[in-house]
């Protein structure tokens, strides 16, 4: 653990920071899916052997919509990666404030777990499920217990997201025929539609875990805490 004195702040405003850009990623990947119903029926009917005379042009439009779209997800995943991390180290720290014996990773995982290969694909949810624990406000002096169903939820949805879209992204660019293309394009939209629920499930678990740290600092400590909890800065 950090050798720092952990310091109550305010998660308040980057959390309100973290849903708008998850609104906004979700808004692009609508976007994308719609993309992709367009793909997919143009796919159809060269399979179908449907052609028209504009059939190659609507080929290129949906080409370039899809692009377009794709940069779009990437500048939007970073911008909220980036801020959504700032908001996760500020929890977890918080929740040392609250519980400083009730972590099973140090707070710098909060940040960098993201990074490391493998490990991440569990280290982060633990932080996750160890902040959300301290940070549920007491009856009395007597800690509650509340479901992790909202941190499964996003989590999971994210992984299946993660590996469907990059397994799904690596086939479209392989793609050589229509078929193959019709296949990779179903793939994509699944992913994006499974980027849509992570994001929603995302805000859920954001606003919840604020609104739980924001309630038991402003509840003030327990009788044993001492000086802390004294509200958030």
């Amino acid at each position: 653990m950090s050798t720092s004195v952990a310091v109550l702040k305010s998660p308040v405003g980057v959390a309100k920071a973290v849903v708008v850009l998850l609104g906004v990623t979700a808004a692009i990947d609508l976007f994308a899916l719609w993309v992709g119903f367009e793909q997919r029926s143009l796919a159809a009917d060269f399979v179908a052997g449907h052609f028209s005379a504009g059939s190659e042009a609507d080929a290129d439009r949906i080409d370039s919509l899809y692009g377009a779209a794709g940069v779009a997800q990437i500048c939007a995943l970073v911008a909220t990666a980036v801020v959504f991390i700032v908001w996760f180290r500020r929890v977890r720290i918080n929740a040392e404030v609250f519980r400083p014996d009730g972590h099973s990773r140090s707070r710098g995982w909060a940040s960098w777990g993201w990074f490391v290969p493998f490990v991440n694909l569990w280290a982060p949810r633990q932080v996750a499920t160890d902040t959300w624990d301290a940070s549920v406000p007491e009856a009395g002096l007597i800690p509650q217990k509340h479901s992790h169903t909202v941190i499964n939820c996003w989590w999971t949805l994210w992984l299946l997201g993660n590996v469907i879209g990059r397994f799904a992204g690596s086939q479209y660019d392989k793609a050589e025929d229509i078929g193959e293309i019709k296949t990779a394009t179903e793939m994509l939209m699944l992913s994006d539609a499974l980027d849509i629920a992570a994001a929603v499930a995302a805000v859920m678990f954001v606003r919840s875990l604020t609104r739980m740290q924001n309630e038991k600092a402003l509840r003030g400590p327990a009788p044993e805490d001492g000086p802390l909890g004294q509200g958030l800065a």
